[in-house]
């Protein structure tokens, strides 16, 4: 020290970070495309910068996959648990476990889809179903000069891929900064993409619009109970805040206040009644691709991270918790299959599907079933990890067959306009009458086992009345799919019938997968229940 200035040996030393990049790979694939994506959409000749973001973002994903099935088989098992693998990383602020890069595996799967969708171009006259320029407004000259220069929006391919890596890090997220930097990772991007459809602009940017409002709305209520759990808790980490909840003298109502908060902003992002009302419009207004993208992505990734919160963080409270959840989810239940009836747009009722579906999910949520005793039986985690991979695959096949009946206007989605697709077109009327059948939970479909997984997880946890009510309301919802099928296939078209668009290979190996996968999971579940239930544990 000299003259009372300290020197650099005096300062206290600060250790770099000791980050997993191995087990941190597949994120960094997709974070990494993203950014490289937008530098492409700078530099890149515009004659074939969409080949070159197609080419990207699939390439990317492929790979992110391939090394997602590397690192969950690498995954060890934690010392003194009996089904938890896996370990904490990036000095704490991820999670890298069993539930959380399964997460991963079918995000990617629901990514590499919805990428072939976003890349479809024959149906719109060699465009995409995005608009050419979204600073145009809709019907102006600006915008007909766009679509004369058949100019296109190559910028969605490294939004959704930024929307990608925010769903992997929110299902993945060990601390509650880090979720809430995630929550918003996912979804600024498609706020943007919501608002981008080429056909009916103005009902696609209010779609965005509304969107965007009521998701800011929740991310403060989620941002609110982050502060009141670290004032609760004194750490944003999940195992502080467990330990703190579990050995809690007082501070009652900082913690059920914070807990309160914090469901608010999940519950907004799975769709759960009362935090719905942004579903049926943004689905509806949304080009269809993105509408796919969301509805199997970030359901999967919220729900993930809604199970890590209060299963980790707050499970030492769930006698405060659980009874608020039960109710949401029989009143989900209720509301999505009873609303659906009334429903006369394919992709409103798809939306109010989705909401039942989150009330299904909820049933094996509030179950809580951990499986401490026969290893055999399914686990709350392990259930509603199989119930999303077949929701997210089957919605996506529905909405890749939306696209595809069209008018002179573009897609058709009046029910009405549906009527005798079965004579017109037999193999996609069956593909969606297949999903239509699986979303009501039929034998010999993918929701059926699906339901029987988390009906099975609420059973064992106690909850055998709530499984009652889901089983009920499952043959309430079976009306509106089956009135579906019944008008495709029994009843005469109007006028000339619906014109169904000839798609290319991308939209067509889409439905193709997606049925298979259906009936695959309907026939022979095994391989994939016993992916899900080696998942086994969050790790602390």
């Amino acid at each position: 020290m000299i003259a009372g200035f300290a020197t650099v040996d005096d300062l206290p030393q600060i250790s770099a970070p000791d980050i997993e990049y191995a087990l941190l790979a597949p994120l960094f694939i997709i974070a990494g495309a993203a950014v490289l994506g937008v530098i492409v959409e700078a530099f890149w000749p515009r004659g074939t910068r969409f080949l070159a973001q197609v080419v990207l973002a699939v390439v990317s994903i492929v790979v992110a996959l391939g090394d997602t099935i590397w690192v969950f088989q690498d995954l060890k098992a934690v010392e003194g648990s009996r089904l938890a693998r896996g370990q904490v990383a990036a000095e704490g602020a991820l999670a890298i476990d069993g539930p959380g890069v399964f997460t991963w595996g079918i995000l990617m799967i629901f990514g590499l889809m919805s990428m072939l969708m976003f890349a479809e171009r024959r149906l719109e006259g060699g465009l995409s179903a995005f608009t050419g320029r979204a600073a145009d407004a809709p019907g102006s000259a600006a915008e007909t000069e766009a679509i004369k220069l058949r100019v296109e929006h190559t910028e969605v391919f490294p939004l959704a891929l930024f929307a990608l890596a925010g769903m992997m890090l929110f299902a993945t997220s060990n601390d509650l900064l880090t979720m809430f930097v995630a929550l918003e990772v996912l979804s600024l991007p498609l706020y943007l993409l919501c608002g981008l459809a080429r056909r009916r602009r103005l009902l696609s940017q209010e779609a965005a619009l509304k969107y965007f409002l009521l998701g800011a709305f929740s991310s403060v209520f989620f941002l609110y109970g982050v502060a009141l759990t670290y004032g609760f808790a004194g750490s944003f980490k999940l195992s502080d805040i467990d330990a703190a909840v579990s050995n809690r003298t007082d501070g009652e109502n900082m913690l059920l206040a914070a807990i309160a908060l914090m469901a608010v902003g999940l519950l907004f992002k799975v769709g759960a009644v009362p935090f719905h009302t942004w579903t049926p419009d943004v689905y509806q207004g949304a080009p269809t691709p993105v509408t796919a993208f969301m509805a199997a992505g970030t359901k999967a990734a919220a729900f993930v991270a809604l199970l890590r919160v209060f299963f980790v963080g707050f499970g030492g409270s769930s006698w405060d918790w659980r009874p608020a959840i039960v109710a949401i989810a029989v009143i989900t239940m209720f509301l999505g299959a009873v609303v659906s009836i009334s429903q006369t747009d394919v992709k409103r009722m798809l939306a109010y599907s989705s909401i039942a579906h989150a009330g299904f999910l909820l049933v094996g949520f509030v179950g809580a079933y951990i499986g401490t005793g026969d290893s055999s039986r399914i686990t709350s985690v392990s259930s509603i990890l199989f119930y999303l991979t077949v929701y997210g695959v089957s919605s996506i096949g529905a909405f890749a067959i939306v696209t595809l009946v069209r008018d002179s206007g573009g897609e058709t989605t009046h029910l009405s306009k549906w009527a005798g697709l079965g004579k017109k077109s037999p193999l996609l009327a069956g593909s969606f009458a297949l999903f239509m059948l699986s979303f009501a939970g039929i034998p010999l479909t993918g929701g059926f086992i699906g339901k029987w997984t988390v009906f099975s997880a609420a059973y064992s946890g106690g909850f055998w009345w709530l499984v009652v009510i889901g089983v009920l309301v499952s043959a309430l919802a079976a009306y509106f799919y089956v009135r579906v099928i019944v008008l495709m296939f029994f009843t005469n078209p109007v006028g000339d019938g619906p014109t169904v668009a000839v798609p290319s290979v991308l939209t067509t190996v889409v439905i193709a997968v997606a049925v298979v996968t259906t009936l695959g999971l309907g026939i022979i579940p095994g391989p994939v229940l016993d992916l899900a239930q080696h998942a086994g544990a969050f790790v602390r």
